[in-house]
């Protein structure tokens, strides 16, 4: 769980069937009656206002599936649906079995996630195990053993239960205790506490575990701390062979365990014990059990295929039970992500449950777990660890590695490392083919084109190789077409691909976007300047309404282009003539009807943006990492450059170790304004030929840094003029300049200066030209009156076909008939219902009944947004006009407007 000491446990019982289950997102589903034939939905009715449905049923390997579940329950009055995956297991099929998984390489003290465990050990699935010390070393708490070996020894905690597979298939879970004794060779004996175990607090006694212990340490415990803050003082044997290589009295014997030995860690009493019984050469001896707290049963570990502890019981005999421990630790009446265990009453099927909580799911409490578990046929069954902790992986079919289930509670935090988990294996033989998997996308754009592969799986549902495999490929309409190596996209639509290989065949049901399926569409690059010959890289994104993005291919977007001549090819614009007089011209990427953010290409001037001769904010130096130092200041400059002020930036990268880098901060860690819709850059640099990188960190509307090299290697000495394209990098303007920096690679540090001196000057901006110069546009002035379908245009008066009108406080015009006095146009796009409004170098894009718009191709949010009065699409006047530019004014006693540029 998250936070605090973590437990889990398993539950154990006579039988040879296990199942795994995972409790997935919020959905709605309408239930089917009587549970139905594999992979069919249907549902079980069970206490008042529950139900579980199954969903879907998923062959993982032989004798091992995924089973998707809907559980659905009353919480606080309100109905909740609960997803639930739960991989079944047929302890009785000889070609799975289940194991523990343990940290990375099989060791101790070495956390690893679930995915992460089970790509190591070739599992097929699997969840994360028991509960352990979040803030320790990564170890159990409970019991665990693989292939018939404890690695770790029950804690001595109370009401906690381990679930095991006899080597015989048989599944149970009980409260485990652990016995052991230590044999010296004068015959004497002491009794040992546990195996690789933490240090912790026992209960109900309330004692440290280790005082006056002794404890065995075997070459699984990774970690060279035996354990950690133990809060006693050790003496530690060496063991090799059976006989004592080394006594360390009151410390710890320096390194790991070796393979081939153990240690005995002993405090107190115990430690006396080896002061008067031990010596260097003697034999010594150990041996060691589990012993079942409710029947006083010794247990040999040997006996078994595996065992993981977890926390409190949740079902036995088929019904909830008592829990057997306090949840509080473990917020058993939160709704929160949950892993359980169990099997069934026959004890042919083990089942392995994941509760989930994120976007899509509220998880469960342990009541609802326990009344779940029962639903589906859980006899006996424990509680794993959960919360951050609760994860499961699956091999989906024709794969080779198990993957994510669902998305953990952690998000984007992604997968926890946790001390072990529970796998599934198979031990099957190579079959023969039995069906084949199509990979590849299933969304595709128009004019895309896309190869699929095949996968396939054999009798035993295991991967098989299909290289050999010649296919036969087809599509059962027009919307994707098959070109003899590869689909291509013709049009909107759904298509289902098809492929068959002798018996085998598979399908894939692929999806054509259309105009309809599109929610914005944008460039990368802004802006450009506007002069035959000037390229531009232009990548453009779609917003889909599914909330996705994705890049949209070069073929799939037509260009339409306004006060220009102009082509694009391979995803590069190239002017290749302006139209007589014009001072701005747009390029507007289009998708099936579906107009996008225009690029703004402007006739543009080069600004001196800074010549360091009058600055009023700050500059200053970071090193990176600490150790390297210097000074960035404004200083006089020599030479040909001693009349006026430049930037230096002193550095000295001796100290530290890796990259380095010396930064001379704009502004602080805020960064300057650059010129808006800037589309290159110049500065004049003072080298020292330490073949050094120099680079720029742009910061974008989003706040996301943008790199720009500007030399590397810096390879001259004296004075240089630096011209960098910025159209390339995909800067969302407004942007900052928030510093420039000197980088040192790690790699090759050898070959370059590690310390030195350079210094910039004049940086200047290639931008738009300014709104106060001749941008072309005409300067007007219009009166409009609220409910009056006329306006005067420099005292011409001239008709309207929808009055302005003001809505909850907000003016509203037609936005048409204020472009056509100002200049600039607007286009309507029906299926989006969306307003594109370009004047000038400004572009914005409204949504009817959307606060948010686009400002040349960037995000706002704004208090209002456009509606639909009598048929007509109506703008906030304010929120427009002034964005473009134009001056607004009101006259309340006349509910007149008037507007000027």
């Amino acid at each position: 769980m998250d936070g605090g000491t973590k437990l889990a446990r398993f539950a154990v019982d006579k039988g040879k069937k296990l199942i795994l289950v995972s409790l997935a997102g919020l959905i709605w589903i309408q239930p089917i009656v009587s549970l139905g034939p594999l992979g069919a939905a249907s549902s079980i009715a069970h206490a008042a206002g529950e139900q579980t449905t199954k969903l879907d049923v998923q062959d993982i390997t032989s004798g091992a599936k995924l089973i998707k579940y809907q559980y659905t329950t009353t919480r606080s009055g309100k109905q909740v649906k609960v997803l639930a995956d739960v991989i079944e297991v047929d302890l009785s099929n000889p070609y799975v079995e289940m194991n523990v998984m343990t940290g990375k390489g099989g060791q101790l003290t070495t956390r690893q996630s679930v995915q992460g465990m089970a790509k190591d050990t070739g599992a097929v699935a699997g969840v994360n195990g028991d509960f352990f010390a979040t803030g320790g070393q990564g170890v159990a708490m409970g019991a665990a053993v693989t292939n018939g070996t404890l690695m770790t020894s029950p804690a001595q905690l109370q009401g906690m239960y381990a679930f095991a597979v006899k080597n015989d298939g048989t599944p149970l879970i009980d409260r485990f205790g652990f016995t052991g004794t230590v044999y010296a060779e004068d015959g004497s004996t002491f009794d040992l506490a546990g195996i690789n175990q933490e240090s912790y607090t026992t209960e109900p006694d309330k004692a440290f575990s280790h005082v006056n212990k002794m404890f065995i340490y075997t070459s699984a415990w990774k970690s060279e701390e035996r354990p950690k803050a133990s809060s006693t003082t050790p003496t530690e044997v060496l063991v090799q062979g059976g006989i004592i290589q080394q006594i360390s009295i009151k410390s710890a014997i320096p390194g790991a365990v070796p393979e081939d030995g153990y240690i005995l860690r002993a405090h107190g009493t115990a430690a006396d014990y080896i002061a008067n019984h031990f010596a260097v050469g003697q034999k010594v001896d150990t041996s060691y059990q589990l012993v079942s707290q409710t029947s006083g049963q010794a247990l040999d570990p040997s006996e078994l295929k595996m065992m993981i502890g977890g926390h409190t019981l949740l079902v036995d005999q088929g019904q909830p039970s008592s829990f057997t421990r306090s949840t509080t630790s473990i917020s058993g009446s939160s709704a929160v992500a949950r892993t359980a265990v169990g099997y069934s009453q026959d004890g042919k099927k083990a089942y392995i449950i994941t509760a989930e909580k994120n976007s899509n799911s509220t998880g469960m409490t342990l009541v609802e777990l326990q009344k779940f578990m029962t639903s589906v046929g859980v006899w006996r069954g424990m509680n794993l660890d959960g919360g951050g902790s609760t994860t499961m992986v699956t091999r989906p079919l024709a794969e080779t590695e198990a993957s994510l289930a669902f998305t953990t509670s952690n998000g984007g935090a992604g997968q926890r490392a946790v001390a072990n988990g529970l796998g599934v294996y198979t031990t099957a033989p190579q079959g023969t083919l039995k069906g084949l998997k199509i990979s590849g996308t299933s969304t595709l754009l128009i004019g895309a084109t896309t190869s699929y592969t095949l996968k396939g799986y054999d009798t035993y549902y295991n991967p098989i190789d299909t290289s050999g495999i010649q296919a036969t490929w087809k599509s059962d309409n027009g919307n994707v077409t098959w070109t003899g190596s590869q689909f291509k996209a013709v049009k909107a639509g759904s298509s289902v691909i098809t492929a068959v290989s002798g018996d085998a065949m598979n399908t894939l049901k692929v999806t054509v976007l259309g105009g309809s399926d599109i929610d914005g569409l944008t460039p990368d690059t802004t802006y450009g300047s506007l002069d035959a010959g000037t390229t531009l890289p232009v990548t453009v994104k779609a917003k889909l309404k599914n909330g996705n993005t994705v890049e949209v291919p070069a073929e799939s977007v037509k260009w339409e282009f306004t006060g220009m001549k102009a082509a694009v090819k391979d995803g590069v614009l190239t002017v290749q003539s302006v139209n007589p007089g014009a001072k701005v011209a747009y390029a507007t990427p289009k998708y099936d009807g579906y107009s996008g953010t225009p690029i703004v290409l402007s006739a543009s001037s080069e600004q001196i943006w800074e010549s360091f001769e009058n600055v009023s904010y700050q500059v200053g130096f970071t090193g990176l990492p600490a150790d390297v130092t210097g000074s960035a200041a404004i200083v006089q400059g020599t030479g040909d450059r001693a009349s006026s002020k430049v930037l230096k930036l002193d550095y000295d990268l001796t100290g530290g170790t890796g990259n380095k880098f010396a930064y001379a901060q704009i502004n602080g860690t805020a960064g300057r304004d650059i010129p808006e819709g800037a589309t290159a850059m110049a500065i004049d640099v003072l080298g020292d030929s330490s073949l050094n990188w120099l680079r720029a960190e742009f910061s974008d509307v989003d706040g996301k840094s943008v790199y720009v090299d500007l030399i590397r290697p810096l390879d001259f000495n004296g004075w240089k003029t630096i011209n960098i394209d910025l159209s390339g990098y995909s800067i969302k303007q407004p942007a900052k300049l928030k510093r420039l920096y000197l980088v040192n690679l790690e790699e090759g540090q050898d070959e370059r200066a590690l310390s030195g001196s350079v210094s910039f000057d004049n940086i200047r901006f290639t931008a738009p030209a300014s709104s106060d110069g001749d941008t072309g546009l005409p300067s007007a002035k219009v009166q409009m009156i609220i409910g009056q379908k006329t306006m005067t245009v420099n005292g011409q008066k001239q008709g309207l076909d929808v009055a302005p009108l003001v809505k909850n406080g907000t003016t509203y015009v037609p936005i048409k008939y204020i472009l056509d006095s100002f200049g600039g146009s607007a286009l309507w796009n029906s299926t989006a219902k969306k307003i594109t409004v370009t004047r000038g170098t400004t572009v914005m894009e409204l949504t009817v009944n959307k606060k948010e718009f686009m400002m040349n191709g960037s995000m706002k949010t704004a208090t209002v947004a456009p509606i639909v009065t009598g048929g007509r699409t109506l703008v906030p006047l304010r929120l427009v006009s002034e964005q473009l530019g134009i001056d607004v004014k009101w006259e309340q006693k006349t509910k007149s407007i008037t507007l000027e540029s």
